[in-house]
């Protein structure tokens, strides 16, 4: 209700038009199903990683416990946006109200930060496994698995509710256009009718301090575990180096769009809504993809988890 209120007070606003990306038809029409694929496989590959898990005992463990949330983040993150896409791409105007606006930067940010907390946490854990293995079930014990679990939602959620709280304080009386599909905060304030430079520095030294921070302690947490390895046996060499390179893959792939939107001022650039398609549907179906084709124990579990799912039809 207070919320409501703030909005009421200090805008006159009360849709937004999205431009979208593009304006050609047959564009949209080949965007549509392709985002529609995008958004399909997505829900379909992390909801059946997070069913396999929860399913097989053998992958009760921490990294498996880490990568289920992963999946569920990326669940969430895409559908955040992808679904309000799909719907305007059948409509001329492309309006979102301000208030389902103002809703979809909090969860967008919420899902977003969480996600690079919890990428940050699954290399600690495998840093853990790799260079201290003998220390590893005392050090990473469920316990400690449930309260960094906490601490990464509470984090996301203390971040995308100190974002959307600057933004919503702005005064909005146009204009109403923003050439996005979806609403950020960086496109959102350089609606309001007032000056948003300190907001802008805020912004940047919020969301893209987070993201360079996070990306710097990642590299430097694989360029260990990579000097590590070079003292193992082969086999497990090679195994480590396979989960390594997987986890790189998703932290270059979220933290490059995170450094290339937040680390700099907000300026409309084609590359943003290009860097943004990866951001919200294509890196939340790479996910899966990569962490079940380049994972033994996962793949292992699928296929017995679907011949189970198949067993049961034919019943």
């Amino acid at each position: 209700m207070g919320e409501a209120n703030l909005l009421n007070q200090t805008t006159s606003v009360t849709y937004i038009r999205l431009r979208g990306l593009s304006v050609n038809q047959k564009v949209q029409m080949a965007v549509f199903a392709m985002f529609l694929t995008f958004y399909v496989l997505t829900l379909i590959g992390n909801i059946l990683i997070v069913i396999t898990i929860i399913y097989d005992c053998r992958l009760h463990t921490p990294m498996y416990f880490f990568l289920s949330n992963l999946s569920f983040i990326d669940v969430c993150h895409s559908t955040v946006t992808v679904p309000k896409m799909l719907t305007d791409t059948w409509s001329e105007e492309k309006l979102i109200s301000f208030e389902n606006c103002v809703t979809q930067m909090f969860f967008l940010h919420l899902f977003a930060c969480t996600e690079i907390f919890l990428l940050t946490i699954m290399a600690y854990d495998r840093y853990i496994a790799i260079c201290k293995p003998l220390q590893y079930m005392t050090v990473m014990k469920w316990k400690v698995c449930v309260l960094l679990a906490v601490a990464l939602w509470t984090g996301g959620t203390i971040h995308s509710t100190s974002l959307t709280s600057l933004t919503i304080k702005l005064p909005y009386c146009g204009p109403d256009e923003t050439d996005s599909f979806f609403c950020d905060v960086p496109q959102v304030i350089k609606l309001a009718c007032t000056d948003t430079h300190i907001i802008e520095i805020l912004i940047i030294s919020n969301s893209g301090l987070i993201s360079v921070v996070c990306f710097v302690v990642l590299v430097v947490s694989y360029a260990v575990i990579l000097v590590s390895l070079r003292q193992q046996i082969s086999e497990g060499r090679r195994k480590a180096l396979s989960t390594c390179a997987a986890y790189l893959t998703v932290v270059t792939l979220f933290l490059g769009h995170c450094i290339f939107i937040y680390s700099r001022p907000s300026t409309s650039l084609l590359e943003d809504k290009v860097v943004s398609v990866f951001f919200t549907a294509v890196t939340p179906l790479l996910n899966p993809i990569i962490y079940t084709l380049r994972n033994e124990d996962m793949k292992n579990a699928l296929n017995k988890f679907m011949g189970r799912l198949e067993g049961r039809g034919k019943k």
